[in-house]
């Protein structure tokens, strides 16, 4: 038995991390660019872009992950699977929180503002990348490849009791 909904795909949810990882990478050459150059029109520029995808994409992403790739998971009886799916979980709640002070640093830069710690905004900048990466690592190693899987099962069973 399956919970994923009909129709589903991993493509989007495959594709957004390929965008988170490009947005981190990103964020890291901008806390480097900040100690260099400060706040200039490629800091500002840069500095709203990755505000942007994390504020709204990111969060998306992860409410899907929550609402159709966790659920299945967690109803598997894999220990291991079930304890991987609790961490990514908490994992989400971490990136939030560190996001809710990340977030607003990343609009001042936008907007051209110096009112932020630059060592904070480094370090909230530096623990948010080292989280997002280990978190999507995770999930690319285990849960989706274990997802994918259990995915491709139930749409084989849906197409044999198709008429």
């Amino acid at each position: 038995m399956s919970a994923f909904p009909e129709p589903f795909s991993f493509v989007t949810l495959d594709a957004c991390h390929q965008q988170m990882q490009m947005h981190l990478a990103e964020l890291a050459a901008l806390v480097r660019q900040m100690e260099t150059s400060g706040v200039d029109a490629k800091a500002q520029h840069q500095a709203g872009a990755i505000e942007a995808f994390f504020s709204s994409t990111a969060r998306q992403h992860h409410a899907e992950e929550e609402k159709n790739v966790f659920p299945p998971l967690l109803l598997s009886g894999n220990a291991d699977l079930v304890a991987a799916v609790h961490a990514l979980h908490q994992d989400h709640g971490w990136i939030e929180e560190n996001w809710i002070e990340l977030g607003p640093q990343l609009r001042a830069i936008a907007l051209g503002n110096n009112w932020f710690d630059a060592d904070e905004f480094k370090h909230g900048a530096e623990v948010f990348v080292a989280l997002c990466q280990e978190h999507i690592a995770l999930e690319e190693a285990l849960v989706y490849p274990e997802a994918k899987a259990r995915l491709a099962q139930a749409m084989a069973s849906r197409s044999k009791r198709a008429p």
